[in-house]
């Protein structure tokens, strides 16, 4: 794609860190009536013995909350792709209450699938790996980069947070993208042309360790904007000797990882307990402080996290590959990669 095609993204989501005051601009207090609905809907669903995997629009209705529930999504699949939600009663209900009840809404953003070779639908963020590297990003401690996750959009309700750091970080790729192109619009063709991401083991068998296809950075379908930019996993092809990276693909790469943690477009914030970011992972990036957990167990930072597909979004060929239907089940495998030195996300 020739530099003189591409065109900055007159987006809702292409919003800069200095457009918010706090986190008071995109945030909603949730109500007495739907803090109300929500546990209703959970106990009934808990009381019908269903599992994660039975969790839908359908077993899960929040028919009191419709008009509320689609404004959210609307937030978040076609508006600025950052909302939290403030007021769930993580402080009067058990983790797995917590677990369907959130569960059970994200079902009404987009689709959940799988986090891992584990197979789970929700997912614990809790340090399991401390600083090691070889555990993936959500099990450990360690401080991470700007990222994207491989769904479209991403939920993650705070149960307890860390005793010290743990700071969330957001910044949209697409305001990033239209100052390069303002800046250093000779960079964008690499991001454009995409790169082969490592796939940590979590392949399914019979498959590469890392993407034969490029996986598009920024890529345009019917209008629709999509990114993808997991740069430890780049790296990480690179460094076991499966990809090369030219001098041009890392300059691009290292301008526009600087780029999006300047002031301007990195917005920082602490998610309290009971509070839930939904971002929109086709648009926004995410990252992480490295923490330090209270010394006691019943204590450590805890998380949940929804990945969530939108099956009706126009892609790419290299994004849906990506994506696909998450991390598939595979039975031995775990989120620890036991080959190599370094890994990511």
């Amino acid at each position: 794609m020739a530099n003189t095609e591409f065109k900055p993204f007159d987006h809702p989501a292409a919003w800069k860190a200095t457009d918010f005051r706090s986190k008071d601009d995109f945030a909603i207090d949730l109500t007495a009536r739907q803090i109300d609905a929500l546990e209703a809907e959970t106990a009934a669903y808990r009381k019908s013995g269903g599992n994660h995997a039975g969790l839908s629009p359908k077993s899960f209705p929040l028919t009191a909350l419709q008009e509320d529930v689609q404004a959210w999504r609307q937030e978040v699949v076609h508006g600025r792709g950052l909302l939290m939600l403030r007021g769930f009663p993580v402080d009067r209900m058990n983790e797995d209450d917590s677990r369907v009840l959130f569960l059970g809404l994200g079902t009404h953003i987009g689709r959940p699938v799988s986090q891992s070779a584990n197979g789970e639908l929700i997912g614990d963020v809790v340090n399991v790996g401390n600083k090691d590297r070889n555990e993936r990003a959500y099990r450990s401690s360690r401080e991470l980069k700007l990222h994207t996750d491989r769904c479209d959009h991403i939920g993650m309700l705070c149960i307890r947070k860390a005793m010290e750091g743990g700071t969330s970080g957001y910044a949209s790729a697409l305001a990033v993208h239209n100052e390069m192109l303002r800046t250093k619009p000779e960079l964008l063709a690499p991001l454009y042309n995409g790169f082969h991401h490592h796939r940590f083991g979590e392949q399914p068998p019979g498959e590469p360790i890392v993407t034969p296809e490029r996986i598009p950075t920024f890529s345009v379908t019917e209008g629709v904007p999509n990114v993808i930019c997991i740069r430890g996993y780049i790296d990480l092809a690179v460094d076991e000797g499966h990809a090369s990276l030219s001098d041009l693909e890392v300059e691009a790469l290292d301008t526009f990882e600087a780029m999006a943690n300047e002031d301007e477009f990195r917005l920082n914030l602490t998610i309290e307990p009971g509070e839930a970011s939904f971002t929109n992972n086709c648009c926004v990036l995410h990252t992480r402080t490295a923490f330090e957990d209270s010394p006691d167990p019943a204590q450590k930072r805890l998380l949940l996290r929804l990945w969530l597909r939108e099956d009706e979004r126009p892609s790419a060929p290299g994004v849906i590959v990506h994506k696909g239907q998450g991390i598939l089940p595979q039975q031995g495998k775990g989120t620890y990669y036991s080959t190599g030195s370094t890994a990511t996300a």
